[in-house]
């Protein structure tokens, strides 16, 4: 981008027209995204962090949306606390995006089948059609084929976005989100 957005309505409009453009291009630098959550390891709160491919945006409905495994430890980690965190950067734009979100999984109905369906005839269906759950530990890697049945979408229902601009001419800060979206210190 040439010259610098200078009101917040225009910025958050152009992160949400970014991320509508990651879901549709695998070149997009936010295609692939960071997901926290919230685990747990021996009893003790830990933050686990893994990459999650953006699959759909919907600007209007302010969510975004990734497909995974339903037996991941992801998933486990939603089901017990649905809060997450997403994180993008573009090194072209200059811009990182965090997105805190409530997360919903779903595994079966309309919404699961009609993206299976799309899905399936891709090389990214092998993703889901591990008859091991993820993490599990073998003796040596022999793809197997198993069902669909562990097919899940997961929504990320984006609550606050939290924007920062890197720029040679002074770094800029914006929040999204309750109260009102406003101009914080970087």
């Amino acid at each position: 981008m040439n010259s610098r957005i200078s009101s917040l309505h225009l910025v958050e409009s152009a992160c949400w027209r970014e991320l509508e453009r990651a879901s549709h291009d695998r070149d997009h630098e936010w295609r692939v995204m960071s997901l926290a959550t919230l685990g747990t390891d021996g009893g003790e709160a830990t933050a686990e962090l893994r990459l999650v491919v953006l699959r759909e945006c919907s600007a209007d409905a302010r969510q975004l949306m990734f497909f995974t495994d339903s037996r991941s430890a992801k998933v486990a980690q939603l089901s017990a606390n649905p809060q997450a965190s997403l994180l993008v950067w573009s090194r072209r734009l200059g811009w990182q995006l965090r997105l805190r979100c409530r997360m919903t999984i779903e595994t079966s109905g309309l919404a699961v089948s009609s993206r299976w369906a799309r899905m399936k005839m891709t090389p990214g269906a092998q993703d889901y059609l591990s008859p091991l759950p993820p993490g599990t530990p073998v003796e040596r890697f022999e793809p197997e084929r198993g069902t669909r049945e562990h097919f899940a979408v997961v929504t990320a229902q984006v609550q606050v976005m939290d924007w920062l601009e890197l720029h040679a001419d002074g770094h800029r800060r914006a929040v999204f989100g309750p109260p009102e979206p406003r101009w914080v210190s970087p």
